[in-house]
């Protein structure tokens, strides 16, 4: 795995064109044999597909062999406790996080209509704009409920939009491949000035807005998938997984809004190309480690076994890599992305009695803070920089994403807003106060799946979660701070 460039680069919307760059290679030919010598340069790609595209006596790599290639986060900063640093060295506190590996960066080309934008890294096409009503402006009219959403794409086949007819809504992992992890988390002030913020989104490529100023608040910027959670939420509605490209969020949405009777809306953007793309192909090598041939990712079969918070979770990876864990000593902590690519979405602690994940990998049982079974958050490699700044790093849950709601959520009203920073530790801390015998209601707060397993949120990356009696945010996030650890590294070629 190569190492990402030391020095912090400039911010991505400096150089519109970095992404296209960085992985397009041009090949030039002779004008007398333009494709015989194409054997030999597949040759010396192996074990890179490439695919070809002629204009005049031109070839560009494309895409990777694996057909679920892991799009990189694009973080070039690195972070610690609070914020940016220089990149640390091996050996160093917090050496080892998402800017200093470097895997398949975007690589994105736009249309010459317009009207759509081709990631050359995962093959997939993508609708350029959820621009639904055509006016050039995005707002809250553009919006869509699950099944207007679901409608979508029969209009934009029979329309032939861009000249195709199989578009498609997009699973949350094919979703999920367009997460730019340069982001600015606007979470804190409710009315923040977006003129200062970043989205999750490549804005280069992909026409995007904060939320609409009459009505919404900033952070409702949520895209649809196609990806219903099996779970139902704590009032008895489905739930849909969406991206928030505001806030670098993945979350299962209630279908229904406080109050009842109102269907939750999302931008959506269709897409087409690469049905393969979002399936996992695991193989147990038989010494503990798991490969996604689909992915080109090895993983430890097993995890860390115990909680750390993040600059010890860094630190544990590189003490398995001193060890040569399972004779290797290039593991690393993934990034949030290549995390989230091993999420079982057809699985959850509620319905299968499980993680969300795959039975060949093996998941520590917890005990959460409501008494229940359940499974770990699992810690990234990615900060979740934002107006706290770099003090939050991203994870999935690989169990219930949970919070605690208050008994006026609960019933269909609006939920508190918590800022997350409680009344202080109390000695001897280990749950909410005041919880019933079952353990799932603290006073009037209820401990519910919110978000549901596979969702991707963020913890502080150090402190103490008694700080936390009632989590975070609106729907009361449940803070941990020590999450578990699972290893990935490359997989080598295949032969």
């Amino acid at each position: 795995m190569a190492e990402k460039p030391l020095p912090n680069a400039q911010p991505r919307n400096s150089n519109p064109a970095r992404e296209s760059a960085a992985t397009e290679t041009p090949l030039r030919f002779a004008h007398s044999q333009p494709l015989t010598r194409l054997p030999i340069i597949m040759n010396i790609l192996a074990p890179i597909f490439v695919t070809v595209l002629t204009t005049g006596l031109s070839v560009r790599v494309l895409h990777a062999a694996q057909p679920y290639t892991i799009v990189d986060t694009g973080q070039t900063r690195c972070y610690d406790n609070c914020g940016e640093i220089a990149p640390p060295k091996p050996g160093q506190p917090f050496y080892g996080q998402d800017a200093q590996f470097q895997t398949h960066p975007a690589s994105y080309t736009s249309s010459a209509d317009g009207l759509s934008v081709r990631d050359h890294v995962t093959g997939l096409t993508w609708q350029r704009s959820p621009d639904t009503d055509s006016d050039g402006v995005l707002t809250r009219r553009d919006k869509l409920t699950l099944a207007q959403a679901q409608e979508l794409p029969a209009k934009l086949n029979a329309a032939r939009l861009g000249g195709f007819d199989d578009w498609r809504l997009p699973s949350i992992k094919e979703l999920y491949s367009l997460f730019d992890g340069r982001g600015t988390d606007p979470s804190g002030p409710m009315n923040a000035d977006t003129a200062h913020l970043t989205p999750y989104l490549d804005t280069n490529y992909f026409k995007f807005a904060y939320g609409d100023a009459t009505g919404e608040r900033v952070i409702d910027s949520q895209y649809a998938s196609s990806t219903k959670y099996v779970g139902k939420s704590a009032r008895g509605f489905g739930k849909l997984f969406g991206v928030n490209f505001a806030d670098g969020r993945i979350k299962g949405y209630d279908l229904q809004m406080p109050g009842g009777g109102v269907g939750k809306t999302f931008f959506v953007i269709c897409v087409r190309g690469n049905p393969a793309y979002g399936h996992n192909d695991l193989h147990d090598n038989g010494d503990g480690s798991i490969t996604d041939r689909a992915t080109g990712l090895t993983w430890s079969r097993t995890d860390s076994g115990q909680g750390l918070n993040w600059q010890d979770a860094l630190a544990w990876v590189q003490k398995q890599n001193g060890e040569k864990f399972l004779g290797h000593d290039d593991w690393r902590l993934p990034s949030v992305k290549e995390l989230q690519s091993i999420v079982d979405y057809t699985r959850s602690p509620d319905t299968s009695q499980s993680p969300a994940m795959d039975p060949i990998f093996t998941c520590t049982a917890i005990t959460n803070q409501a008494h229940q079974v359940d499974y770990p958050f699992y810690w990234s490699a990615t900060t979740h920089a934002g107006f706290r700044g770099g003090g939050a790093a991203m994870y999935v849950a690989f169990g219930r994403a949970a919070g605690w709601m208050s008994a006026r959520a609960l019933a269909g009203g609006p939920p508190e807003r918590r800022g997350g920073f409680g009344p202080g530790p109390r000695p001897g801390f280990d749950g909410p106060p005041g919880m019933e015998p079952e353990g799932r209601v603290a006073g009037e707060y209820h401990y519910v799946d919110v978000h549901g397993a596979g969702s991707q949120r963020s913890d502080p990356k150090a402190g103490d979660p008694a700080m936390f009696p009632h989590g975070r945010g609106p729907q009361g996030d449940v803070i941990r701070i020590y999450n578990y650890v699972r290893l990935v590294r490359r997989a080598p070629p295949r032969h």
